[in-house]
């Protein structure tokens, strides 16, 4: 199952197939919601699609980065506007280590009493 190249197991149809029959509801409604969620609305599908690949790598999901980056491709997003996004994800993620510092301070000083 896992390619001795990768370090996680490739998505194959089998294994598409074996999560869902293990919870076909489940897969339905998730597949449902998926669909809603990424259809065009007030934000348009590229937009959509870049949001995914920021917040991909922000959740260090390799399967959701190997899925949004095509598919933000296909919506019509440049390889520029791809970086651009995972550069402000990168921001956010320091910036909430850097704003959670807070919180140990708040923990010092209490020790500290």
């Amino acid at each position: 199952m896992n390619n001795s190249n990768e370090m996680y197991p490739a998505v194959t149809a089998e294994n598409i197939k074996q999560k869902a029959d293990l919870a076909p509801k489940q897969i339905e409604a998730w597949r449902t919601f998926s669909r809603a969620v990424f259809k065009e609305g007030v934000l348009d599908e590229k937009t959509k699609q870049l949001i995914a690949v920021a917040v991909a790598h922000v959740t260090q999901c390799p399967y959701c980065i190997k899925s949004h980056v095509p598919q933000a491709l296909k919506k019509g997003a440049t390889k520029q506007e791809i970086m651009e996004a995972i550069w402000v994800a990168a921001e956010m993620r320091a910036g909430a280590a850097y704003a959670h510092a807070t919180i140990a301070l708040e923990a010092m000083e209490n020790e500290n009493k």
